[in-house]
């Protein structure tokens, strides 16, 4: 006799289908009302006619095998279920956000959270444009909760099963640590080519405000949250992520401030978890240094916070259009190692098909005229906004009911969209 329907199955578990099934969908034409309705009609399109040219041709030459590292969020997580019923989706399940259990994914709450597929709006337009132009891809998803030298050992372990004779990555965001975790393994012997696509190699200030509670996706989804605000998300849910801290910035890189140091914060909740603020020092030391191999694509000219200074009991932060909105541009561009500028937000970098023929540049020569080699957006007049301004903005809960599924589809597309204060103008010299 088969499982009963579970209670709590929600349109985006029905909707949860491995990278393999949305292809084929996608090809046939089949489920089109869902799927145009889940990544709206202009990147229905898109992706339909990348999966059916992806169909004709594939197989037909010898085929580089890349793998697609996602970066922090980008992995769904969530709960199996006894077949015939698809998982738990807890990441990215609006419905769950709304009840309350995005707790589920402290690392504090019961186990039995697992990676169940790479987040399909953010990654799949990418494997479908490397697919199309004939590279076998492998979507690599892991649990980004976990430290980031654990998550590259898991991944150095598969790069050495993989029979490929040449094994290229692309890896977007955290990512890009991951596989630099992964080059310390044996297995990273076998990688040709590290392309890093907008990667904090130098740490970035969006963990440190998904701690503090004042980081835009943070406070957006607490916004959806009708049980907790965005402080009692910060501290049950992002403080126990031992990759949040592993990816904060060393200090002088973006201000004099020693973060992994508990006494550099200020006091308070939500407060960060002092052991894991010292464990995460280690992190550099398990990344394998940059070399001839690696190449950076970086995203400027969005609103990003690219330095901190304590101010009594807040941080303080600078803002300017110096990065991608998650990562500044002084940190994707690592030293040593050739990189290029591309104007254009953190999540929309996988999404763009400039950034993807430019990968297959790259992929096939190590250089790409596509993309940009120098950018003035670099380097922009930054503005300043504090913690307390932060905290003044998305404590109005959502009608999630209210909305269009339009409406619902963009709102969880853009959690990271910059909030007005980013947006003010920085003053002018001399006024």
């Amino acid at each position: 006799m088969s499982e009963p329907e579970p209670a709590d199955l929600s349109i985006y578990d029905r909707l949860h289908w491995s990278d393999e099934q949305l292809t084929e969908l996608l090809a046939s034409g089949a489920q089109r009302r869902e799927l145009q309705a889940y990544f709206g009609h202009a990147d229905y399109e898109r992706l339909a006619g990348l999966a059916r040219f992806r169909a004709v041709h594939r197989g037909r030459a010898p085929r580089p095998r890349v793998y697609v590292i996602p970066g922090i969020l980008g992995s769904e997580l969530g709960i199996p279920r006894p077949a015939p019923w698809p998982p738990d989706l807890l990441w990215l399940d609006a419905i769950d956000i709304i009840r309350g259990r995005l707790t589920e994914l402290g690392l504090d709450a019961p186990r039995g959270v697992v990676p169940l597929g790479v987040l399909p709006t953010t990654y799949l337009p990418l494997r479908l444009e490397l697919e199309a132009a004939g590279c076998d891809v492998v979507m690599h998803a892991y649990d980004w909760r976990r430290s980031i030298l654990d998550a590259g050992h898991e991944l150095g372990e598969r790069l050495a099963a993989d029979p490929a004779p040449a094994i290229h990555v692309v890896a977007h965001s955290m990512g890009g640590l991951v596989a630099r975790a992964a080059l310390r393994h044996a297995g990273g012997a076998r990688i040709a080519r590290l392309i890093t696509v907008a990667t904090p190699h130098r740490g970035a200030l969006a963990p440190l405000q998904a701690l503090r509670g004042t980081y835009p996706v943070v406070r957006r989804l607490a916004a959806l949250d009708l049980r907790h605000d965005a402080g009692q998300l910060a501290h049950e849910v992002f403080s126990t992520f031992p990759s949040l801290y592993e990816m904060l910035p060393p200090a002088g890189a973006m201000g004099e401030l020693d973060l992994f140091d508990p006494s550099s914060w200020p006091a308070g909740q939500p407060a960060p978890d002092p052991d894991l603020l010292r464990a995460a020092r280690a992190l550099t030391a398990g990344l394998a240094p940059l070399d001839a191999r690696c190449v950076a694509i970086v995203g400027v000219g969005q609103r990003t916070v690219i330095g901190v200074e304590r101010e009594q009991e807040e941080f303080r932060y600078a803002v300017s259009g110096a990065g991608d909105g998650t990562v500044p541009a002084s940190s994707a561009a690592a030293t040593g190692i050739d990189h290029y500028y591309f104007r254009c937000e953190h999540s929309e970098l996988t999404r763009s098909g400039t950034v993807a023929r430019a990968l297959l540049d790259l992929i096939a020569r190590g250089a790409t005229g596509r993309l940009q080699r120098s950018s003035a957006l670099a380097h922009q007049p930054a503005i300043s906004v504090t913690d307390a301004d932060l905290r003044r903005v998305y404590n109005d809960k959502v009608d999630w009911h209210a909305l269009s599924p339009e409406a619902r589809r963009i709102y969880l597309q853009r959690l990271n969209e910059p909030p007005p204060q980013y947006l003010r103008r920085a003053a002018r010299r001399g006024r």
